[in-house]
């Protein structure tokens, strides 16, 4: 009888620990990159002189984010970019520190990171048994794109921007989101039919 012959580095154990290493490293890639995207996107904006509410394509990262990296890199690549903010890094549309995090835009900053991972959860589920989503998912998907980032911004950044800037309700609505809701569903749409076209063809993420 002859001796079992052993392939060195080819066992089970070792393509496991190969692997996770491949997954571990293309989360960091994409975080970085997303997160990147998220302050560029910042830098693309349009003050309004009624407000101190700039409009800008933050949202539409923080969407492209959990949709198309999922809750758990969606949630990290834009939470590390509020983080590095509030240590005093000027990453959002140029402007850094804790007067940044907590001035009349800190409630919409806030929702950033929990808006991202909502989506997420809802992207991942989605794409979780087909890389092609149904007419129903995609309304599903731009739902989830509306409530979670759109409509949870408002629920964050209107009331904080009334207690900041000394505003009725009514009058933090006019400033921080009557003007901003007809861009904010374009964001949604795009975002809807980018995310279903392209989170089929990135590499899978955990």
């Amino acid at each position: 009888m002859e001796p079992t012959k052993v392939t060195a580095g080819h066992s089970p154990i070792s393509a496991s620990k190969q692997s996770e290493t491949t997954y571990w490293i293309r989360g960091i890639v994409f975080t970085a990159l997303f997160a990147a995207l998220f302050i560029a996107f910042g830098y693309v904006s349009v003050n309004l002189g009624f407000t101190p509410v700039p409009i800008t394509l933050q949202t539409f990262a923080v969407m492209l984010a959990g949709g198309l990296l999922g809750a758990r890199y969606g949630f990290y690549s834009i939470a590390i970019v509020v983080l590095l903010t509030a240590a005093g890094l000027p990453l959002l549309h140029g402007n850094g520190g804790l007067s940044t995090i907590f001035g009349a835009t800190g409630g919409y900053i806030w929702m950033f990171p929990i808006s991202a991972l909502l989506i997420g959860l809802v992207s991942d589920r989605l794409f979780a048994r087909s890389k092609s989503l149904s007419r129903n998912q995609v309304i599903l998907l731009f739902i989830s794109l509306v409530l979670f980032s759109v409509v949870l911004a408002y629920i964050g950044g209107v009331p904080w921007l009334a207690y900041k800037a000394n505003y009725s309700f009514q009058e933090a609505m006019v400033a921080g989101c009557y003007p901003y809701l007809t861009g904010d569903l374009v964001k949604a749409v795009v975002a809807t039919l980018l995310i279903r076209t392209l989170r089929p063809l990135l590499p899978k993420l955990r």
